[in-house]
């Protein structure tokens, strides 16, 4: 590494953005200049080239950019290409051999070849595969023959030849069939009798079924023609390289990046209107009252959006666009102006110019509710992620300032106890989970950062206090990742809360910021022309010293859940980061005032005594044997396992489910926050509501602190012992 940049990369009193600027500003320095006399090079270079720089200099564990390196990255584009193996031939890759010791040159700076020549062959090939797939769904399937399909990719390889792909393709599609043609025969039987009800004949019923896949895979080919143009292919290519260094170092376009931000602030500059997919469409599912949409009156429910311009340039037909695409190009900058072209119940076509303004998310926002449990009143707090409006610091939400928001109501409420709600919670702002810590410790330490070289930060809460000193439990499962996991921990090495959930958590410890790969803004901006990089910096650790990287965090009680058999936490991605750990970080426990020991035995006593958990096990173990991903193609055997699996997910679900709803309200002060003219907001509120009544997990959780309360209030009536 470079003196000058290892200097800045070690900077740490600086603040972040002026260290990110520092380093960027060298490394425009160094690789302006680099390609001599060559043929200037274009968009795909520049990016390229830089990052690959960023990769090397900046990378918490870079991987050597060399010709093993490059032979991973060929395999792999492959693989990103054509997941699912069925559309490249062995050929196609081998006829490519040339450039598999190639990537690495490119990254450095040669011209970038490698992308453009498999995808004119992805290009050929799909047309070749859309041709096969219309033939093949051109006749009827016989599905009395005795046959299976394996759909494990990791297990099948590309193709030899044009006939075993056409047969690979036929067995899919006949899968496919399969499902949608048994669908169709339930609801014959289900509806037969019914008056206006048609009932067809099993030909007729096939043929429907052929006709919805041709449907679906005449969406997915035609995106492949409209929109997977050479710019996504090249996002593909990048990615592929970022992936081999972690997992989670990617690279954004322009827009991408963009609608990222817009999910972590819970805000965006839009139209105010919901979308969906249907039958080939994109169209409106509802409209925010107050949006720019509603205001129009020129917007309805059931309109299909055709084309979407951007002020006066070209607009763009949406064929081929899902409703992420089609989003991504709706939304945009406050103030500027979307067109669009909607096809009205009618059939007709209307041009609607709409101004973009500011929309707010409120559902991805905490809430709260108060849970009565026998004598106890207890807050609830529901935090679907660590948010925070980096480009509005000022107006934007802050989920520490919610949070705390949330807390003082609560106490106003005068609640004996707080269980906050991390599951499905993937992170975000490492500075908001450090201020909400703060609200239920005294200042400390409550996370340690490691970059690749020196010593770890450790990362404190500053402010004298405590703005909640009660009972406390934290709930995470698998889907806890990142921030989540940090809270977790600190409150779990604190011995602040109990941590209550699944096995692990999902095992996210590396920290990831994005940084602009346009020179033009010596790299100042993380929404550049030419995109951005979220590369991995550095590691989380426990102020305990041992990372939440690949091994998460252990609750301190372990309920059953319905995801544990699924292969998706980050030990189980191959490019994870390792697993370590450093000294621990000088901290003072948390003195909680009850024998936290009893009351988790207690918790742990009380599950495994539970038939429902043990249930909850005993058919997920299920689920997972059937999760084997090769599944028949003979209609009774495929009946048979569909019938398995459907009453064993059926069983799962009413098993999570409480048969007697908890007591749970809306806090006063929250009443007016969930009565709007929006009706359909209304009532996705209540049935949240509704939801968390009947959460077998969130029960527990709640049972944990009554128990709490009850040894607190047992304590409190034991007279003192006498000595006479």
């Amino acid at each position: 590494m470079p003196k000058a940049l290892k200097y800045i990369l070690n900077m740490k009193r600086l603040p972040v953005l002026i260290v990110m600027v520092a380093a960027f500003v060298f490394l425009a320095i160094e690789t302006m200049g680099t390609t001599g006399d060559k043929t200037p090079p274009t968009r795909y270079e520049k990016i390229l080239q830089i990052v690959g720089q960023i990769l090397t200099q900046g990378h918490y564990s870079p991987k050597e950019i060399n010709d093993d390196f490059s032979k991973k990255v060929f395999q792999k584009y492959f693989e990103e290409l054509d997941s699912e193996k069925n559309i490249f031939l062995q050929g196609d890759i081998k006829s490519l051999e040339r450039f598999s010791t190639k990537i690495d040159d490119e990254i450095k700076g040669a011209p970038v070849q490698f992308f453009l020549e498999a995808g004119k062959i992805f290009n050929i090939r799909s047309e070749e595969v859309s041709l096969i797939y219309k033939d093949i769904l051109g006749k009827p399937f016989d599905f009395q023959t005795a046959e299976s399909i394996n759909a494990d990719n990791k297990k099948l390889n590309f193709s030899k030849t044009e006939g075993e792909r056409r047969e690979s393709w036929r067995k899919r599609l006949k899968y496919l069939t399969l499902q949608r043609y048994v669908d169709l025969l339930e609801a014959r039987e289900s509806n037969k009798g019914k008056e206006g009800f048609t009932v067809k004949s099993d030909a007729e019923l096939e043929k429907e079924a052929r006709e919805k896949v041709k449907l679906t895979m005449d969406r997915i080919f035609d995106r492949y023609r409209v929109k997977f143009n050479d710019d996504e292919k090249f996002s593909v290519y990048v990615n592929t390289i970022t992936s081999m260094m972690d997992p989670f170092t990617e690279f954004f376009p322009p827009v991408d990046k963009r609608y990222f931000d817009e999910q972590l602030s819970g805000s965006f500059y839009g139209i105010g209107a919901q979308l969906t997919y249907e039958e080939g469409n994109i169209k409106i599912s509802s409209v925010l009252p107050g949006g720019p949409a509603h205001k129009s009156g020129e917007i309805e429910v059931g309109d299909v959006i055709v084309k979407v311009g951007q002020g006066s340039e070209t607009a763009i037909e949406l064929t081929g666009y899902d409703v992420t695409d089609a989003v991504k190009i709706i939304r945009g900058q406050k103030g500027t102006e979307v067109r669009l072209t909607v096809r009205k119940k009618d059939g007709s076509l209307k041009p609607v110019n709409l101004i973009r303004d500011k929309i707010v998310q409120d559902e991805s926002f905490v809430r709260s509710a108060v849970i009565n449990e026998g004598s106890s009143r207890i807050g609830y707090i529901f935090l679907p992620e660590f948010y925070a409006n980096f480009e509005d610091p000022t107006d934007g939400h802050r989920s520490s300032v919610d949070v705390a928001r949330e807390v003082k109501k609560l106490k106003e409420e005068k609640v004996d106890g707080i269980v906050i709600d991390l599951r499905n919670n993937g992170g975000g702002s490492l500075y908001d989970v450090i201020q909400i810590a703060g609200l239920f410790i005294d200042q400390g330490p409550i996370v340690q950062v490691k970059d690749r070289e020196g010593p770890p930060q450790v990362m404190r809460d500053r402010d004298a206090g405590v703005l909640y000193d009660g009972p406390l439990a934290v709930m995470v499962n698998e889907f806890s990742a990142s921030a989540s996991e940090i809270f977790a921990a600190a409150m779990q090495d604190y011995g602040r809360a109990i941590i209550i959930g699944s096995t692990s958590t999902y095992g996210k410890g590396t920290v990831q910021r994005p940084i602009g790969l346009d020179p033009q803004s010596n790299y100042l901006s993380s929404n550049s022309e030419l995109g951005s990089l979220k590369l991995t910096l550095q590691k989380f650790y426990r102020v305990s010293g041992a990372s939440t990287q690949l091994k998460g965090v252990e609750p301190d009680i372990i309920v059953p859940t319905v995801y544990e058999y699924l292969k998706f936490r980050e030990r189980d991605n191959p490019g994870a980061l390792p697993w370590d750990e450093i000294s621990k970080a000088s901290y003072k426990k948390w003195q909680p005032g009850f024998d936290m020991q009893l009351i988790t035995n207690a918790g742990k006593t009380r599950i495994a005594g539970d038939t429902i958990f043990s249930n909850i096990k005993k058919k997920t173990d299920l689920l997972a044997k059937f999760d084997e991903k090769v599944y028949p193609l003979q209609i009774d055997q495929y009946k048979q396992r569909q019938k398995l699996t459907r009453e064993t997910i059926r069983e799962i679900e009413k098993l999570v489910k409480l048969q007697n709803a908890m007591d749970i309200n809306f806090l006063v002060q929250d009443q007016q926050r969930y009565v709007s003219e929006d009706k359909d907001k209304n009532e996705r509120y209540k049935q949240w509501l509704a939801n968390i009544s009947k959460d077998i997990y969130v029960d527990q959780a709640i049972k944990i602190i009554h128990d709490i309360v009850n040894q607190q209030n047992l304590a409190k009536t034991k007279e003192p012992v006498k000595t006479f």
